[in-house]
């Protein structure tokens, strides 16, 4: 991933810039340069255009959202608790909400065909423990069925490879926050008629995102895969240690796209409160300023996720999430 967006930027001509010294020529108040970063952004993707948005991950899907469908639509998701800022988002709107199971296209289908949904938001990360769905397969069926499609592809961007607008989704969104980029900024990928939708509602001065914050995004995707792959290598040297028997209270421990990329560790006895106060007394981090931020250096020792626990509330008792960030395995 690292390779293949540093040799794209490389034929590319944005100035005087460098990832060494960092510098880059002064864009301070022109959004011009954001404007040339978003095309570079877009054919990466392999999308038809792009568009930074405030917000962060979250004001990335409610743009996305509003840039889609009207309010009172009616929106297909997965039949999963969501994510508790997006169903807020879906509220604002008054968007109606169907389900279906995406692990089974079928059910897919068939709810297209009794409640004839506007669109459909899907989650590339996983909700549910149990969730097993193709990405490919959801926009497929979809697509099949002329419904178009907002991917949150926020924990997934820059980790997999092929985000949702290049299995040929109508959306992609994800946060720069997320990616060692500027805490506000998230960024939409997809057709060009709705991102051209998306700018039109959005076109005051307010609402754009400045040159220097375009290229403290784009350095940010140049060095996240990095940090990614070295967290994903102490990650899978925990798994292996805890299940050989080295914490014995540790019952079973396993990797989940639980939301990010986290390691989950579930105890015989139900202690993960007294884990977490522990771990917390010795420097681990209780909760994630942006979750995989450049603002996260300790490791991470929290409860699992929201839509985690509402779908098996007494998980939380012998469960707990570990994201390593910046730290080795010994140090966790």
């Amino acid at each position: 991933m690292l390779t293949a967006l540093i040799g794209y930027l490389a034929t590319k001509a944005i100035g005087p810039m460098s990832f060494g010294g960092m510098i880059e020529k002064p864009v301070s108040i022109d959004p011009n340069g954001a404007a040339l970063l978003l095309s570079m952004i877009a054919e990466f993707f392999g999308a038809e255009n792009a568009a930074f948005v405030n917000g962060a991950g979250t004001g990335a899907l409610r743009a996305g959202l509003a840039a889609l469908v009207n309010p009172n639509s009616i929106l297909l998701v997965h039949n999963a608790p969501i994510y508790p800022t997006t169903k807020a988002s879906i509220e604002q709107m008054g968007l109606r909400i169907v389900q279906a199971d995406f692990n089974h296209t079928e059910q897919i289908v068939a709810a297209i065909q009794q409640y004839q949904p506007t669109a459909s938001l899907v989650q590339h990360t996983r909700q549910k423990i149990s969730d097993r769905y193709s990405l490919q397969e959801v926009i497929d069926t979809l697509n099949q069925h002329d419904i178009p499609s907002l991917i949150d592809d926020n924990y997934a961007a820059m980790k997999v490879a092929q985000i949702g607008c290049q299995y040929g989704a109508t959306l992609s969104t994800f946060s720069c926050f997320k990616l060692l980029g500027p805490q506000d900024v998230g960024i939409i990928v997809g057709k060009q008629a709705i991102i051209d939708n998306l700018r039109h509602n959005m076109y005051s001065g307010g609402c754009q995102i400045q040159g220097y914050q375009a290229m403290d995004a784009l350095r940010g995707m140049v060095f996240a895969p990095v940090m990614h792959a070295v967290q994903a290598e102490v990650n899978d040297e925990l798994v292996t240690r805890l299940n050989q028997g080295e914490v014995p209270q540790v019952k079973h421990a396993f990797l989940a796209n639980a939301q990010s990329k986290v390691l989950l560790v579930e105890f015989h006895e139900p202690i993960a409160e007294k884990v977490l106060t522990a771990a917390h007394k010795f420097g681990a981090l209780p909760y994630p300023v942006g979750a995989e931020s450049k603002f996260e250096i300790p490791p991470l020792f929290y409860r699992i996720s929201g839509t985690f626990r509402q779908t098996d509330p007494p998980l939380e008792q012998r469960m707990i999430r570990i994201n390593p960030n910046r730290s080795g395995a010994d140090t966790v």
